[in-house]
């Protein structure tokens, strides 16, 4: 975990981490975030991680959100004052120029600075940004006042509820329950239902378009083909009113810039960044792959409240630590109350996955597990790869205490004492073909 620090934006305390070496980069976020959470989610953890490979990193959360000051639901400030708060971290840092990126919301954050301080600007990122919040004559991709409305009343109403999180934050991890629950502790922990929708509300008036014109600064925009939240045609219009800015349209249905892959996109900030972009192929190897969740944490959250919930995640981690060093695996990654690890041997993987399954029923805890030995990449400390995927789509499909393994794992480990039992062939999302599963029972 790095250090969160604070700088000072008037009366107001930002939060703030520093990391990696090289170009300055500042990454300002989108609606809430909470800059220690942003770590438990693997995907998004190697991509801060591939960042540092290139560039050192700012990244802090906007007042009102995660670990920043609140924000006065009666005295909400405007966008301009809200930049200063990009400042005050620039300053607090010690950076003199730096390369601005922005998502959805902090894209207008980070336009308007590049506009006012082109000095102190070295280029302008926007990722799945948007210009306007409500729908107009000439500004038609944005919600209606209505609809928006209705958003604000929902979101203020549903906040936090795995089962109510908005479907274009998910896209194809969407069916990963600890992905899922995952995105509804980063909502928890970023805002509280009323600042959600305060903050929902100071968006919706801002319009950046008369600024756009007057970036003057090298312009990357990325934006998701099939994003329903922010659609390509509005990131086509803002690249075409900022000038010489580059357009890179990537596949993908998520307005989470990290959910589909995104080695391309990272290649593409790398090459604006640093004028060139790595070209070397990651190394591949063997391994089996063990995924767990919590069964259930949903109404275990509920029922212990944010900090009773926080103490028995931390003795669930350091238990399931302990059996993954136990069975000499390797901890890839953490997502919400989910654990990735590796082991050198498919039999390892599953003893690991049933040691972790029964040391953390003591706790009154329930999980689920998923086996697959495959091919992956291993990119630094992080793994990716089809192989990957298919561990993760296993884990899905098992119910409490139920460890289910591809039929690569149960065909390898033949000759030893662990026992299978047939629980069907089923289609994984994102895999092609239909897939045995089996269940490590005795």
């Amino acid at each position: 975990m790095h250090t969160t620090q604070y700088a000072r934006s008037g009366d107001v305390h930002i939060a703030y981490q520093v990391f990696g070496d090289g170009p300055d980069l500042v990454y300002v976020p989108g609606w809430v975030s909470n800059i220690e959470i942003m770590w438990d989610d693997p995907i998004l953890a190697s991509i801060l991680r591939r960042l540092t490979t290139f560039s050192r990193v700012t990244i802090f959360d906007k007042r009102g959100t995660g670990m920043s000051d609140p924000v006065d639901p009666t005295d909400l400030p405007g966008l301009e004052q809200r930049m200063d708060d990009v400042h005050a971290v620039m300053e607090a840092v010690g950076i003199d120029s730096a390369t601005l990126m922005g998502h959805s919301e902090g894209g207008n954050m980070a336009a308007l600075f590049a506009a006012t301080y082109p000095e102190r600007t070295t280029g302008l990122i926007l990722i799945g940004s948007y210009a306007k919040r409500t729908r107009s004559d000439d500004y038609p991709w944005a919600p209606t006042p209505e609809s928006r409305e209705e958003e604000i009343r929902l979101t203020e109403q549903n906040w936090g509820d795995p089962h109510q999180v908005p479907a274009y934050t998910l896209g194809s991890r969407a069916d990963d329950p600890a992905f899922r629950d995952w995105v509804a502790r980063y909502f928890r922990l970023g805002a509280t239902p009323k600042a959600a929708a305060t903050l929902l509300r100071m968006n919706t008036l801002m319009d950046t378009r008369s600024i756009l014109p007057t970036i003057q600064v090298p312009t990357l925009c990325i934006y998701r083909t099939e994003d329903t939240d922010v659609r390509i045609e509005e990131g086509r219009w803002i690249a075409s009113q900022i000038p010489n800015a580059k357009l890179v349209e990537l596949p993908g249905d998520s307005h989470f810039f990290w959910i589909e892959d995104p080695t391309p996109m990272i290649d593409e900030i790398e090459e604006f960044v640093t004028g060139h972009r790595e070209t070397a192929r990651p190394e591949r190897a063997l391994a089996t792959v063990v995924f767990t969740d919590i069964v259930g944490s949903t109404e275990r959250a509920a029922e212990l409240g944010d900090r009773g919930w926080r103490a028995l995640l931390e003795r669930h981690n350091s238990t399931i630590r302990r059996q993954i060093e136990r069975y000499r695996g390797q901890e890839r990654g953490t997502a919400g109350d989910g654990f990735l690890a590796t082991f050198d041997g498919p039999a390892r993987g599953v003893r690991a996955a049933r040691a972790i399954r029964d040391a953390v029923r003591p706790l009154g805890l329930e999980v689920r597990a998923g086996v697959h030995t495959g091919e992956v990449e291993l990119v630094g400390d992080d793994i990716a790869g089809m192989g990957v995927h298919i561990g993760a789509r296993i884990a899905a499909l098992a119910g409490p205490g139920q460890v289910f393994v591809s039929r690569t794992v149960r065909d390898l480990v033949v000759g030893s004492e662990l026992m299978f039992e047939e629980r069907g062939s089923h289609p994984l999302k994102g895999v092609p073909g239909d897939w045995e599963i089996y269940e490590a029972v005795g």
